[in-house]
């Protein structure tokens, strides 16, 4: 589904990635830790285009496209949970969810407003309801709803908890654990060790903009304070 080999990025004269690989297999919920600042976003923002790497690959699936511009990565179907959610503030819950809705992938089963709706009940309460005079929560679930009407092959969350309160953070691994279960390949970005050794296939750890661990939940135990020494928990 997705494979980053060796990656190299940074901003200006900056090189904050020097050697960053993961790869994520079809139905595979992967997780990307580490301490603030050690890249995870840099590397998120590549994979999406949004910034064009100095070296190093990115495939998804079977093309290359590493620098390839995002609305051509978004088409090719990745969907985005950005960091700090990013919705569009003054349009409504509903036109938020329809804004950049498609199924490219002609999936049988799209996602649509009703499937939304039914997964965050509360998003159709809020439907007529200005975003950005949502909660923080309400917001988080909103850009999860949002990427998933791009109907993604892959979802790549980003902080996925961020800030959020533990009733919050419940549904959104209530839900991260749903779209598992259907088979959805996940990128995701969090800190919650305990639940992502449940829910996660595989692990990678990224130091100072390195790949610098990788491994099972099976591995987390056995490498336990190795790994909490790198996350910084």
């Amino acid at each position: 589904m997705l494979t980053v080999s060796n990656l190299q990025a940074g901003y200006g004269q900056s090189q904050v990635l020097f050697d960053v690989s993961l790869e994520v297999r079809e139905g595979e919920l992967v997780t990307l830790m580490g301490r603030n600042g050690m890249g995870k976003t840099t590397t998120v923002r590549s994979i999406m285009g949004l910034l064009s790497p100095k070296g190093g690959r990115i495939r998804f699936g079977d093309r290359d496209i590493t620098g390839a511009a995002p609305e051509k990565v978004a088409r090719l179907g990745a969907g985005l949970v950005p960091e700090g959610r990013q919705v569009f503030r003054t349009l409504s819950v509903r036109e938020n969810l329809i804004a950049t809705a498609a199924n490219r992938g002609r999936r049988p089963d799209p996602w649509t407003l009703e499937r939304v709706y039914n997964l965050f009940p509360r998003m159709r309460e809020r439907a007529d309801q200005s975003a950005g005079t949502l909660s923080g929560g309400e917001q988080q679930m909103l850009a999860v709803g949002r990427a998933l009407m791009t109907n993604p092959s892959l979802l790549i969350l980003d902080e996925a908890t961020e800030g959020l309160a533990p009733v919050i953070r419940a549904e959104i691994w209530r839900v991260v654990e749903l779209l598992k279960a259907e088979g959805q390949s996940i990128l995701l970005i969090d800190k919650n060790l305990a639940v992502l050794k449940r829910l996660a296939d595989r692990h990678y750890i990224l130091e100072k903009g390195r790949t610098v661990w990788s491994g099972s939940g099976a591995d987390l135990d056995r490498d336990h304070e190795e790994v909490q020494g790198y996350v910084g928990l």
